[in-house]
């Protein structure tokens, strides 16, 4: 049954996080092959390639953004340029800065190349200049001018032996630099837009040239002159050379000439035979429908860079959508998708049986599909336009995604391979389709919810078409008008019955499956309704709005049971968590908020998003939960309440244990180890036994210096700040002094300011100290003053010793002692005034320091204060019958107020 008892969470923590990390510039791929080095604004982040996780950020202390980098073919420097003007030299995998210098460019550092030694750096300027450094000599050895405009492109030849640079500008030529002379001794001219990449054969003689002008040139570089011009009909942005060691047969290659591989605007590998200028294979894409694109605006299927891979045989292209694509060869599989910019993430869902999947809807046509294990991404792609909703079947195998193209789509999910495939489509709405619901008990139907006002209900096709085939178009068997705005929200109860909506129009509307009837209306926001969600076992409806509030209602009567206010804007997703006895919410704030339903409290705020938190979900154990944000991340929660739970629990026994261990240690007497214990618990009270436990042995202060001088130097620390609190305090101030006695006794100056915030301490102990030896001072006169009082005052007077019979005997009353009841005058005691002052100063201290010891500790009676190693005693006179008794004081109050009260002095006469 204890397995059974519901568990509030209290706290979730980030599991994992899919950040940014590649928003357009330069991509290298080391010559390991393992790590891709791409820019991201003033950050050069290092991705692991195996893993799909950011290791290491390379980030410019200025915070000014990374022009260009390089990576030295030996895999060891990493050298960056920035807005600055500053080049700097990184040691990337200490993730050091080595040495930094002026890059001398008037303008800021365009591109940049090492040659095969990692020796040689080539810098290229927006100026039209172009500088060589020698990165281990540390200094300048060209400067090499006649470019025009940028120079975009700089590339040392392969064979050092001859010491050329090719660079290429604005004028769209490629010029041949002779290191030698810093001369330029050609221009080779093909090109009528800009040269993208260069790359050149094995043996160095022939060099292939791509460019934007939808051509690539095949140039001899004997001659200096073109050999073949190739019309590729796609504007170029990267080239490579296939090596001829491999079998190419796959891909169209059948001689044995050089064959050469092109990405460009078309979004597609092609491999062309270069002494024929012929195109033998192009890569086949999934199938995707053309895209909405205003003119003028970049596909973003196309492709931005083409790097090779040599010892791999795999190459790796770049979009512009800044999703990084590693493709095994020859058969041009895609084997790793990385994305290294989400843009604003709209939705996202659990997927897989496990929750090992999460598919993603961010402000683009695509679908993006991350196993959470790599990282690694599937691209869906089906819709045209912007995709707005997601939703998942019970199972996690199969979900519903609606987009701005007024469609919606079904798409399934190969458990064994995680291969995802659209099935299924329909089409209807007249605008955007901003909602989608899946059935819940059954694979059956689908709801969706639209920009037009309207709610239209899909049955699923039977059966599913098979790998291979055609997506099967839906047709709605429902349609009704449901709101008078937007929809912006649609939720299926969990017996398939009841349906929700949420609207534009700040109501929410309850409904019947069946038919579509309406059953009620919920009102009662002041702004329009973003999510609706029912509660998995109880009879309530959630809904969330932009007036940042959160209500429950109750689908029976319609009306507000509860409202949760605490968001400070738009509150856009809420799902039920703990069996629907929590809820978590998502803002324009950028929180996520944990709720508790009975007590209307906010457990928990987390804060890990920058922007509107647009998308939540739960996983399908309720031990998970991923956010999604306009700020391009993806957070993975995990409920840690359990371990935490566990963790306090494991504290307070292991706290226990020490108590006890601690309460045999001081019955032994061993009280190092007790000393110890009580450090390392982190509880001044507790330190404060063990040292008057010390001082009340009958070598009291050899052993406490014994003691405290074998304490290591943290715990010595440690001790003088726990001084510093027990001094504050009259009853603990002597435990006090007596431990600053040892330890400024035996420590030099220079080892106890050593400690951390000594100073502090310094300061804080000398004005308590300066008022309890005031305070002393006074008690030892206030005793002395008695004890004078009391040597001096004499009892005179008696009865001569007769012996009278009873009936001789005077039997009148006859005083023995006359008592004087007037009093003396006596001037006012100053003394008596202090030390009343003093009290009460004394009383304001202990109230204000009793907060800074261990509440949780009991604490012994205080003892009374030791002067000298003496007990003051205080004498207290009573006049009863004519007999005068005394007594010792208690404690130190008592003689005090005795002190404050010895103005009245009584004389004593004698009758004879």
């Amino acid at each position: 049954m204890a397995g059974n008892t519901l568990l509030f969470k209290s706290n979730y923590a980030v599991s994992s996080k899919i950040e940014p990390f590649y928003k357009g510039g330069k991509v290298q791929i080391s010559h390991d092959e393992q790590y891709i080095f791409c820019t991201c604004g003033p950050k050069v982040n290092i991705l692991q390639i195996d893993t799909g996780k950011i290791i290491q950020s390379i980030e410019q202390d200025d915070q000014e953004d990374i022009t260009s980098f390089s990576l030295s073919p030996d895999d060891e420097v990493l050298v960056t340029a920035s807005r600055a003007l500053l080049l700097k030299q990184w040691d990337w995998k200490q993730e050091k800065c080595a040495r930094s210098w002026r890059a001398i460019h008037n303008v800021p550092v365009a591109s940049m190349t090492f040659d095969c030694t990692s020796t040689l750096l080539a810098t290229g300027g927006c100026d039209g200049t172009i500088k060589l450094w020698d990165v281990v000599k540390q200094y300048c050895t060209h400067n090499l001018k006649g470019s025009s405009g940028v120079v975009h492109l700089v590339e040392f030849h392969p064979d050092i032996s001859r010491l050329q640079l090719f660079s290429s500008s604005v004028d769209c030529g490629i010029r041949i630099w002779d290191l030698r002379t810093s001369k330029c001794i050609c221009v080779l001219e093909s090109h009528y837009s800009a040269v993208t990449a260069l790359a050149f054969s094995p043996d160095g003689q022939t060099l292939i040239s791509s460019g934007r002008d939808k051509i690539c040139s095949v140039w001899d570089l004997k001659k200096k002159a073109v050999k073949r011009t190739v019309p590729v009909y796609e504007a170029v942005e990267g080239v490579v050379l296939l090596p001829g060691t491999s079998d190419y047969s796959q891909m169209g290659v059948k001689g044995e000439g050089l064959h050469f591989v092109t990405a460009g605007s078309k979004g597609v590998l092609r491999v062309w035979d270069s002494s024929s200028a012929r195109c033998v294979f192009t890569q086949v894409l999934p199938d995707a429908p053309a895209l909405k694109i205003e003119e003028g605006d970049l596909d973003p299927r196309s492709l931005m860079h083409l790097l090779p891979m040599p010892r791999s045989n795999r190459l790796a292209t770049v979009t512009a959508e800044h999703n990084i694509l590693i493709y095994q060869m020859p058969a041009l599989t895609v084997q790793q998708q990385f994305v290294g910019y989400n843009d604003d993430v709209l939705d996202v869902k659990f997927l897989g049986k496990d929750d090992t999947h999460i598919v993603v809807a961010t402000n683009s046509s695509q679908l993006k599909v991350f196993e959470l294990a790599t990282n690694s991404c599937q691209i869906l792609y089906g819709h045209t336009d912007t995709i707005l909703s997601i939703d998942v079947f019970r199972k996690g195998s199969m979900f519903a995604s609606c987009a701005k193209d007024n469609s919606l789509r079904l798409w399934k999910m190969d458990l064994k391979s995680g291969h995802v495939r659209c099935v299924a489509q329909g089409s209807g709405h007249s605008n955007a389709v901003g909602s989608v619901a899946c059935s819940r008990l059954k694979k059956a139907f689908l709801v969706s919810g639209s920009q037009d006002c309207t709610i239209k209900v899909w049955d699923l096709p039977d059966p599913l078409p098979d790998v291979g085939c055609e997506p099967v178009l839906m047709t709605a068997r429902l349609t009704e008008k449901a709101h008078d705005k937007d929809v912006n929200s649609v939720t299926i109860s969990p017996n398939d019955k009841l349906l929700a909506s949420g609207s534009q129009d700040r109501t929410a509307k309850l409904w019947s499956l069946a038919d579509m009837s309406l059953l009620g209306v919920f009102r009662g926001h002041s702004r329009g309704v973003w999510c609706v969600q029912f509660s998995p076992v109880d009879q309530v409806l959630a809904t969330a709005s932009a007036d940042g509030s959160i209500k429950i209602w109750s689908i029976q009567d319609f009306s507000c049971l509860k409202t949760f206010e605490g968001h400070d804007a738009s509150v856009l997703k809420i799902i039920f968590v703990s069996r629907g006895t929590q809820l978590v919410s998502s803002g324009s704030d950028g929180l996520v908020k944990l709720w508790t339903i009975k007590t209307n409290e906010c457990v928990k705020t987390f804060d890990a998003h920058q922007d509107k938190v647009w998308a939540l979900h739960g996983g399908s154990k309720d031990d998970l939960m991923v956010t999604g944000s306009a700020d391009s991340t993806i957070t993975l929660w995990k409920d840690v309440t359990e371990v935490e739970l566990a963790e306090e629990q494991a504290k307070q026994e292991d706290q226990v244990l020490k108590q006890q261990e601690l309460s045999n240690l001081l019955h032994e007497k061993k009280y190092l180890k007790a000393l110890g214990i009580a450090i390392s618990l982190d509880q001044p009270h507790t330190a404060l036994r063990v040292i008057r436990e010390i001082r009340q042995q009958e070598d009291g202060i050899q052993e406490l210096e014994k003691t405290l001088l074998k304490l290591r130097q943290d715990q010595k620390a440690s001790v003088l700040r726990y001084s510093v609190v027990w001094n504050t305090n009259s009853r603990s101030c002597l435990d006090a002094q007596a431990v600053l006695q040892v330890l400024l006794t035996h420590l030099s100056p220079e080892e106890i300011l050593q400690y951390q915030g000594t100073r502090t301490h310094l300061e804080g102990l000398i004005p308590y100290t300066e008022r309890h030896m005031q305070r002393i001072s006074r008690l030892l006169q206030a005793s002395m003053f008695l004890d004078y009082m009391w040597q001096k005052m004499r009892i005179t007077g008696g009865i001569d010793s007769v012996n009278l019979d009873d009936d001789e005997m005077d039997t009148s009353p006859q005083s023995i002692f006359i008592i004087d009841k007037q009093p003396v005058e006596m001037t006012d005691n100053p003394v008596s005034r202090h030390q009343q002052e003093d009290e009460e100063e004394d009383l304001e201290d202990s109230e204000k320091t009793e907060e800074l010891l261990d509440e949780d500790e009991s604490v012994s009676t205080s003892k009374s204060a030791r002067v000298n190693g003496m007990k003051p005693n205080g004498v207290n006179r009573v006049v009863d019958g004519g007999q005068v008794s005394s007594e010792e004081s208690e404690d130190e109050d008592d003689v005090m107020e005795i002190t404050a009260k010895s103005c009245r002095v009584y004389t004593i006469h004698s009758p004879f």
